[in-house]
């Protein structure tokens, strides 16, 4: 899975709450007290900038993800 710039990433952050990052990115572009309110951002900012959303679990492993970028429909292949 990409963790590139083509990504938008809803993390635990060390010191409590939750961050939204840009893939690659060391600094969150925002932070959050609960997991449902960065999810709830995350998504809004994925989609504007059409990337794909992971959404990771406390101990840091990837738990699920959105996909908001440019994907065929229907799939090729």
């Amino acid at each position: 899975m990409p963790k590139g710039p083509k990504t938008h990433h809803v993390v635990p952050n060390a010191r409590g709450g939750w961050d939204v990052k840009r893939g690659g990115g060391v600094r969150a572009s925002s932070h959050f007290d609960t997991k449902r309110e960065a999810v709830d951002s995350g998504r809004k900012v994925s989609r504007a900038q059409r990337t794909d959303l992971r959404i990771h679990n406390k101990n840091g492993r990837i738990a699920g993800s959105d996909s908001h970028g440019g994907d065929p429909y229907p799939p090729k292949g």
